[in-house]
């Protein structure tokens, strides 16, 4: 038996901490992982509220770390003892998007997250993890590509956000919008995952980084981590012609989810430049623009979904940031809490008190 935070109808404000659920045995191409620590994401909130899609009763969670418990007969990527990443897009390497060197956008195991239970209550019941994953828990059952190795002085909390929020937010920056040295970039919701969006254009060298946030409060922790300028709504035109003559900037970076937050940053983007969607809206927020403007102002939307990151390649890349010191884990954390302290950080986050909140299981 195993604690676990269940979901039990899309909606619902508080989860079911439990300490009665157990996972489905490991097949021959699956790893069982006993979890030592997984972040707080808005993204989970999103489950519990709908915006993204689950099959209740779920366990919520999908960025986490942890320790290799069991290997399938066909697995020989990890084995037990191995300290791990979980990857809640794993990739299966054969598909058009794999092959074309684009694993995060692979579909291949997207089906099993909403047809293959792998947790059972203690009743019985089975019960889904968010994503395929549902990091909530002590242990989860993954396929094989769902886990990256990692060095064992890695710490957990870090190694948890290094499956969710870094690549989601540095990757945004490297591989999506291809910041280069001296660019004009803008960022739009300083929250945990925009703040590494900050982090990943000042790494590629970006020479203005305006961090956009109604929340006065967040501005500090942005420059604290790259930002040269901050700005609210309000005072968004001024800054603009401020700090780019008018002209706008050479990338705006959309990390809110809603679609107002991409109109925002259209409007803040140079004739040319690129607005990268980052946020994940929902399926009914439609965003409106007119086809001339779409045309000759030359802008470019990009989606940025999972910041184009493969983590094999990418999560050696962040460890080596962070040794080197240009990757700022640590001040990403604002809370280490418990199991029991679930709901008050869901509570926390939905109030925006916190850029990141991590779960450490004893």
């Amino acid at each position: 038996m195993a604690r676990a935070a269940v979901l039990h109808a899309v909606g619902d404000k508080e989860l079911d901490l439990r300490d009665d659920v157990t996972t489905v045995d490991p097949g021959p191409d699956q790893v069982k992982v006993r979890v030592k620590a997984t972040g707080v994401c808005h993204s989970d909130l999103s489950t519990m509220s709908g915006v993204l899609p689950s099959v209740p009763p779920a366990i919520i969670g999908h960025e986490g770390a942890g320790v290799v418990e069991e290997v399938g007969e066909h697995v020989t990527n990890v084995r037990p003892g191995d300290h791990v990443v979980v990857n809640w897009t794993p990739d299966c390497g054969v598909c058009p998007e794999c092959l074309r060197g684009e694993p995060y956008l692979c579909m291949g195991f997207i089906g099993a997250a909403f047809s293959e239970p792998r947790f059972k209550l203690g009743d019985g019941t089975p019960a889904f993890g968010m994503a395929g994953v549902g990091t909530w828990a002590e242990e989860v059952v993954l396929p094989w590509q769902g886990v990256i190795k990692i060095a064992e002085d890695v710490p957990f909390e870090y190694a948890a956000m290094l499956g969710c929020g870094i690549p989601t937010g540095v990757g945004a920056a490297f591989h999506t919008a291809k910041v280069r040295p001296g660019s004009k970039v803008a960022v739009v919701g300083a929250g945990g995952v925009g703040l590494s969006v900050i982090q990943g254009a000042r790494i590629c060298g970006a020479s203005t980084i305006l961090a956009i946030d109604p929340n006065e409060a967040k501005h500090p922790a942005a420059k604290q981590f790259g930002a040269t300028h901050t700005a609210t709504l309000e005072n968004l035109e001024e800054t603009k012609g401020l700090l780019t003559l008018g002209q706008g900037f050479d990338q705006v970076f959309e990390v809110v989810g809603k679609s107002s937050a991409i109109t925002t940053a259209w409007n803040l983007t140079r004739r040319g430049g690129d607005v990268i969607v980052v946020g994940a809206g929902a399926a009914d927020d439609d965003w409106k623009m007119s086809a001339f403007s779409l045309l000759f102002e030359g802008k470019n939307v990009k989606s940025s979904l999972y910041g184009g990151c493969d983590l094999k390649r990418d999560i050696p890349l962040f460890v080596d940031l962070w040794r080197a010191g240009k990757l700022d884990l640590d001040g990403l954390i604002s809370r280490r809490i418990r199991f029991e302290d679930l709901n008050d950080a869901v509570q926390a986050l939905t109030r925006g008190d916190v850029i990141r909140q991590v779960v450490l299981f004893d």
